[in-house]
């Protein structure tokens, strides 16, 4: 080999090293962009804030939460016929009907994500306290003969029928579970979540006779 030749092949020889070197130089700058993405995106995935059991409890520890309150009036009489006159007695009662969800009642799946967004599905509307007439400020309207407590007590079952079918109509209903939905959502917001999605209840409010 003259010096000539030589001297290519030694130039050969460094250009190919050069390019080994480079080819490992970019190989390495890829695989340390690749990990760097990767992290990236499980930084992101993993950056999601989970609920966790002492906000579950704290949100059970409410109880029962009334989300709309509707006060009735109504009045019911009842007529005994005699031989010579008919005694009759006509009450007036009054009530206030509280409507709510009992958040003791919230389920131990009823949270739970989609994608970014916070879902929960609330226990279902109810009547919260079943003694809502106020005995006190009963008053008798017309009263004439004589009438036992099994009488009154009768008439007492009449009025309280009569305010449930008064007050536990669709609307009303509806209106409990739209201030359920928007203060549930304002707690929620308030604990930190800022996607949230409430769901209502499924079962319909019913009285507990």
């Amino acid at each position: 080999m003259n010096p000539r030749q030589k001297k290519y092949w030694i130039i050969a020889c460094l250009l190919a090293a050069a390019a080994l070197l480079l080819s490992a130089i970019g190989y390495g700058i890829y695989s340390i962009w690749q990990r760097a993405t990767s992290n990236s995106i499980s930084l992101v995935a993993d950056d999601r804030i989970d609920i966790t059991p002492q906000q579950i409890r704290s949100m059970r520890a409410i109880g029962e939460w009334e989300f709309l309150s509707v006060t009735d009036e109504v009045m019911v009489d009842t007529v005994r016929t005699g031989i010579f006159f008919d005694d009759q007695l006509v009450r007036i009662y009054y009530g206030t009907l509280r409507l709510g969800i009992d958040m003791q009642q919230l389920a131990d799946d009823a949270i739970s994500h989609s994608g970014d967004t916070l879902c929960i599905a609330l226990p279902p509307v109810k009547l919260l306290d079943q003694h809502f007439i106020d005995e006190a400020r009963t008053r008798s309207f017309i009263s004439t003969g004589t009438w036992s407590n099994a009488d009154r007590e009768a008439l007492f079952q009449r009025a309280r029928q009569k305010m449930l079918s008064q007050s536990l109509t669709a609307h009303n209903i509806r209106r409990a579970e739209d201030n359920a939905v928007e203060q549930v959502t304002n707690l929620l917001h308030s604990m930190g979540f800022q996607l949230v999605k409430v769901k209502r209840g499924e079962k319909r409010v019913e009285s507990e006779d």
